[in-house]
């Protein structure tokens, strides 16, 4: 701790301590929630206590008026729900219900921001945290980490939200490796996040949809290219425990206004207007790759008639949440959206669905990534990129697949990456090896096939070989062998074998 100040490593490393309580005992998947709550507490405690006191040195002992400006904060922070009230209670014998009741009582007072967050989170629960007396163990040291005096979370001390947020996006990318391939379903690692907002250029004044928002990190990212706070975000989220630490994630990040609905985007989207989708100027997402069951045996009969140019198929629900992000597009929309590459070739109804969009003039660019770039997903993926109202009919194909960073077991995009695809994008140029400007006649001459390498030549000529020259190179080396082999049978021969 330099000069007072808590630094961003210092906090990472106390919140990342706190999780030993957990290990080997919970499973990552589920106790990342824990954590993340309680760290959620503890920022709104810190927060409460750095105002409170702000405004006792301001106003000194005129409590009525200390009062009125705390009931303008944020948010309010009930007596008895705060850190320090259940840090005082860490030997009760039902600290898990006060734990519980704490949340309880922040999300009564805070409805319009917090209602339903808490919901699916039960620091009282015997089958996740164990029975009373290893549970109340378990709670106790989980307190006492946060208690650490480097964990001091008030504005006075950290500076800016920016340090909450960073350690919430830190904590969640480190669950999102431990967790295996459930990562993927609640976190796109950041400099893919990156990457899409640098492709779709958000403005200022846009409105920023993520269908399949996770833990919002992606459009936390997409946000933070858009100067001053004039923007809007929309999400969805299928899975409570998810959407619950969006909706944290988007309070520590200092967004209030982010609108994140929880419920099955294909089957029950949330995101209406005057009963039909809304639309946004950008939409991007990281869906669930390949998604079994989504719901094709009811998308002919979709009320907002999504599926107009097909029905993807039941076991593959990849083009049901490219269709879906297509139709929310407002008439100057931009789509970036990660898939498995199969959605670039597969035939059958995801093949005339990719023949409409490139008839349609919506596609815009395809982009090969590399490999193992997300937590338990290990193939490569492709960026796809919409726009409304493009000025020409060609196709930009990148094969950026082999340009990367080998960090550890997980690849990572470098800077020079990302700037390399982004400049390239705009550019809309070929490039040897790496990029190809393709007319809609070649594309169709490949039959609507989007497979990158149908496009993108990156074969490297081998050296031609000198036949003669490796002939007597080999009859050298026979020579040699000779000679060996006839000094081996005479120490053979000496050795009486």
């Amino acid at each position: 701790m330099a000069n007072g100040k808590t630094n961003q490593d210092e906090i990472n490393a106390v919140a990342w301590k706190a999780c030993d309580t957990f290990r080997g005992v919970v499973d990552p998947s589920e106790y990342k929630n824990y954590i993340l709550v309680f760290l959620f507490l503890k920022y709104l405690s810190d927060l409460w206590k750095d105002k409170k006191e702000q405004y006792q040195e301001e106003y000194g002992n005129d409590l009525i008026r200390i009062k009125r400006k705390m009931e303008r904060e944020r948010f309010v922070l009930p007596e008895n729900c705060n850190f320090d009230y259940i840090y005082n209670k860490r030997d009760a014998s039902n600290i898990g219900e006060a734990i519980n009741l704490a949340l309880e009582g922040i999300e009564e007072a805070n409805k319009a921001k917090l209602e339903g967050v808490f919901r699916n989170i039960d620091f009282n629960s015997e089958s996740n945290l164990g029975q009373t007396k290893d549970r109340n163990k378990r709670l106790k040291h989980l307190i006492e980490d946060f208690a650490d005096v480097r964990m001091d979370l008030r504005p006075s001390k950290i500076g800016n939200l920016d340090v909450i947020g960073n350690t919430y996006e830190y904590l969640i990318s480190h669950f999102a490796s431990d967790s295996g391939k459930k990562g993927g379903e609640f976190y796109t690692p950041a400099e893919v996040a990156i990457l899409l907002a640098k492709l779709l250029g958000p403005k200022s004044g846009e409105r920023v949809c993520d269908p399949a928002c996770g833990s919002g990190s992606l459009l936390i990212r997409v946000a933070k290219d858009i100067k001053g706070h004039n923007f809007s975000l929309y999400g969805q989220e299928s899975n409570g425990s998810t959407w619950a630490l969006c909706k944290m994630n988007m309070f520590l990040h200092g967004i209030d206004n982010a609108r994140i609905e929880w419920g099955d985007t294909l089957n029950n989207p949330k995101l209406i207007e005057s009963d039909s989708l809304m639309k946004f100027d950008i939409v991007v997402a990281n869906p669930p790759f390949s998604l079994d069951k989504w719901g094709s045996e009811h998308a002919g009969a979709d009320k907002f008639r999504r599926f107009h140019r097909g029905v993807p198929p039941r076991s593959k629900g990849d083009y049901a949440f490219i269709t879906h992000m297509i139709e929310t597009m407002n008439e100057n929309g931009r789509v970036a959206v990660i898939a498995p590459h199969g959605v670039l070739f597969r035939g059958g109804s995801e093949g005339v669905i990719r023949q409409k969009f490139v008839e349609e003039n919506i596609l815009d660019a395809v982009i090969g990534l590399p490999p193992n770039l997300f937590y338990g997903v290990s193939i490569p993926v492709a960026v796809l990129v919409f726009k409304k109202g493009r000025k020409t009919k060609d196709l930009l194909f990148i094969d950026a697949s082999r340009e990367f960073n080998k960090d550890k077991t997980q690849n990572r995009l470098r800077p020079e990456d990302i700037e390399k695809i982004a400049k390239t994008c705009k550019e809309y140029k070929t490039n040897d090896k790496y990029s190809y400007r393709a007319t809609l006649e070649k594309i169709k001459e490949n039959e609507f096939n989007l497979n990158i390498p149908r496009y993108v030549d990156i074969f490297e000529e081998e050296e031609a070989v000198d036949i003669a020259k490796a002939q007597k190179e080999i009859e050298s080396l026979e020579k040699e062998l000779a000679g060996v082999q006839k000094e081996m049978a005479g120490y053979m021969k000496e050795l009486g074998l």
